[in-house]
C-alpha cells in the first residue's frame, strides 16, 4: 500500500501524459506531490524526507521544464532523485549510530548489523542503477530530439507531428514522439516493476537472516540452560 501511495504522483503523470502531453503532466506531478506531502503529513502529523526530497526536486525541475519549455528537466528529475536519495543512504554508512535502511525496519524485524549494513548498500546500488537506467531511456529521447531539431533548423513540439511535417521531418518527430513516450512508459511501469522486485529480493533476503538469527539465538539460550 505505501509503495502504491509513494507512486501515485507518477501514476497522475502518466494519466495526464495520455490526455494533455508533457506540460500538464508535469504540472499534475507537481501538484500531486503536495497533495502527496499534506495527506501524509495529516495522517502522521510530520513529513516523510524522501516525499520531500521528491517534492523540491520536482518543483525545481518540473518547475524548470513549465517555464523554459524544455522537456530534458523533468526527464531527469527521476536521475536526480534516485541519486539523492543514494547519496543519503551512502552516508548513513558513515554518519550516526545506523544506517537508513535500519532505522526504517529495525522496529519491526531484528537482523544482525552486518546484514543492516549490506542491506543498506544494496540500496545504494539500486537507487545508482536506477538513476542510470532513467538516463538509458531518456538518452533515445535527448537523441531523438536533437536529430529533429537540427533538421528542422528550430525547436519543434512534437505533439502533432502530422499536422506539421512530411517525409524526413515526419519520420524524425514520430521517433521523438515515440521514444518520449517509452520514457514516460518506463518511468511508470519500468521504475515501479523494478521497484517490486528489489523488494522482493529484499524480503528473501531479510527472510534468510531473520531465520539465521532465530536460529542463533535459540542455540545461545540452549547452552546457558
Amino acid at each position: 500500500m505505501k509503495l502504491l501511495f509513494d507512486f501515485f504522483p507518477i501514476l497522475l503523470f502518466f494519466i495526464a501524459y495520455k490526455v494533455f502531453g508533457i506540460y500538464a503532466a508535469t504540472a499534475v506531478a507537481i501538484a500531486a506531490a503536495v497533495v502527496q506531502n499534506a495527506v501524509f503529513w495529516f495522517r502522521h502529523r510530520r513529513f516523510e524526507n524522501m516525499h520531500l526530497v521528491t517534492l523540491g526536486l520536482i518543483v525545481v525541475l518540473g518547475g524548470a521544464t513549465l517555464i523554459l519549455q524544455d522537456k530534458s528537466f523533468i526527464m531527469w528529475k527521476p536521475t536526480a532523485v534516485n541519486w539523492m536519495f543514494a547519496l543519503a543512504f551512502l552516508g548513513s554508512q558513515f554518519f550516526g549510530e545506523k544506517t537508513l535502511v535500519e532505522r526504517m525496519m529495525s522496529h519491526a524485524i531484528q537482523i544482525p548489523r552486518s546484514a543492516w549494513t549490506r542491506l543498506n548498500m544494496s540500496w545504494v546500488i539500486f537507487f545508482i542503477s536506477m538513476g542510470f537506467a532513467n538516463l538509458y531511456v531518456a538518452n533515445f529521447y535527448f537523441i531523438a530530439e536533437a536529430a529533429l531539431t537540427a533538421a528542422a533548423n528550430a525547436p519543434v513540439e512534437i505533439e502533432n507531428c502530422a499536422t506539421q511535417f512530411n517525409g524526413e521531418l515526419l519520420s524524425l518527430c514520430q521517433s521523438a514522439h515515440e521514444a518520449e513516450e517509452q520514457w514516460v512508459n518506463f518511468k511508470l511501469f519500468g521504475m515501479m516493476g523494478l521497484t517490486i522486485l528489489f523488494v522482493i529480493g529484499q524480503a528473501f533476503y531479510l527472510a534468510r537472516h531473520v531465520k539465521d538469527g532465530e536460529t542463533t539465538e535459540l542455540t545461545e539460550a540452549e547452552q546457558e540452560s
